[in-house]
């Protein structure tokens, strides 16, 4: 079967789930080409994979008419030329451009996963409306949405997003996970114990005593850094380090904010390859985000024995069960993260056991083993009926 991935770009969670999917697929029954606009080390890790690559540079993630036009006929004419059997797409312009693409071209069956949606609560809400129609609309050309956690597919349920039958949930894939979950020890990933976490420190310019607060993700409005900087001033602890991974558009103005908050320490470590053996670095993993799907960073700190604290937005109470695995705290609400966040410092015992619980409770819906099978599903599926391909929108 050959199999068209299509993302916006070929980066962050979505970027490595698409990535994974890919990889994880049986060569000698599926031709796997990943269809993107750009991407970074991903795209070296997918070549060195033997996939095929496709860059079309107008598959770009803001609204752009004239280049998204220009996507969509580019990519009905790719997937006419090389009859592909599934399209398969993620991210929102991506799952747009290309599940109009795949329609028009006749494509016998269109997949789209959800990592997290393109409207959230912090929107305007004619936006959020405008975003939520247009998704309603695709979901009429879709056979089937793989929803990233439990939240995501909620959300697509109770938005009436697509039929009820037509989705499903899958997670994201994390090495070691099936591992940690069977209780043994992983095989190249470090756990946050006190060697990974001097060597994971020394990498980082940390000093191996250091307090540090960590986390990972692009510098955007999604991610909230900022709620990220407040929560460590309101945390008001001279002795710990927050530390962030990651780049993005807001790189320059987050950088300002930090230097505007001498008494806070806070390290900017940009882009990292090495995320897994930097995790144990980190006493605390605290993700501020505004909206999520299933952060894979999060299972990634969990496999690393790292406690978490989160944001309760969508699917990230899959993993972080309040008091049990984590804890979780509302989105906007820096002063009740920094709470949080000293609740664990303070509490040591209780931050071990939370976080042996969120390790051992893994199970094996993280493996490479999970998501093949999903997809191997997904890909080999009936159209619904009414599909579609043989119908065309008014």
């Amino acid at each position: 079967m050959r199999i068209a991935t299509v993302i916006t770009r070929l980066e962050g969670g979505a970027g490595v789930h698409a990535l994974r999917g890919a990889q994880a697929m049986n060569s000698a029954a599926f031709q796997m080409t990943i269809i993107t606009g750009s991407g970074g080390r991903l795209l070296d890790e997918a070549s060195q994979a033997g996939l095929e690559l496709v860059i079309e540079p107008s598959l770009r993630t803001p609204i752009d008419p004239r280049n998204d036009v220009r996507a969509l006929r580019r990519l009905g004419a790719l997937f006419r030329e090389r009859s592909f059997d599934v399209a398969h797409t993620h991210t929102a312009k991506a799952g747009t451009v290309g599940r109009l693409a795949a329609h028009r071209a006749g494509i016998p069956l269109i997949v789209h996963t959800y990592h997290g949606f393109p409207f959230h609560e912090f929107q305007r809400a004619p936006r959020r409306r405008g975003y939520v129609a247009i998704e309603r609309r695709l979901g009429r050309l879709t056979d089937l949405v793989l929803c990233v956690g439990t939240g995501v597919a909620v959300e697509a349920v109770r938005r009436e997003l697509i039929a009820p039958e037509r989705i499903r949930t899958i997670g994201v894939v994390v090495a070691g996970a099936d591992e940690a979950g069977a209780g043994f020890g992983v095989p190249g990933v470090p756990v946050a114990a006190p060697l990974a976490r001097r060597r994971a420190r020394l990498a980082l310019g940390l000093p191996a005593d250091a307090t540090v607060v960590g986390t990972v993700g692009r510098l955007t409005y999604q991610k909230a850094p900022q709620d990220f900087l407040e929560a460590l001033r309101r945390l008001g602890r001279p002795g710990v380090t927050g530390v962030w991974i990651g780049g993005g558009e807001l790189a320059e103005r987050v950088a300002r904010l930090a230097a505007a908050m001498p008494d806070v320490a806070v390290v900017l470590a940009g882009e990292r390859t090495d995320v897994p053996e930097l995790l144990p670095a980190f006493d605390v993993f605290a993700l501020s985000s505004l909206y999520e799907g299933l952060p894979t960073v999060i299972v990634e700190a969990m496999v690393c024995g790292v406690p978490v604290v989160a944001t309760a937005v969508n699917a990230v109470a899959d993993v972080v069960v309040p008091g049990k695995t984590g804890l979780l705290v509302p989105p906007r609400h820096p002063e009740l993260m920094a709470e949080a966040i000293g609740f664990l410092l303070d509490s040591p015992a209780a931050a071990a056991r939370m976080a042996t619980a969120a390790r051992a409770g893994l199970g094996s819906r993280f493996g490479e083993q999970a998501l093949r099978g999903a997809l191997t599903e997904a890909y080999t599926a009936q159209p619904w009926p009414g599909h579609p391909a043989t119908t065309r929108l008014a």
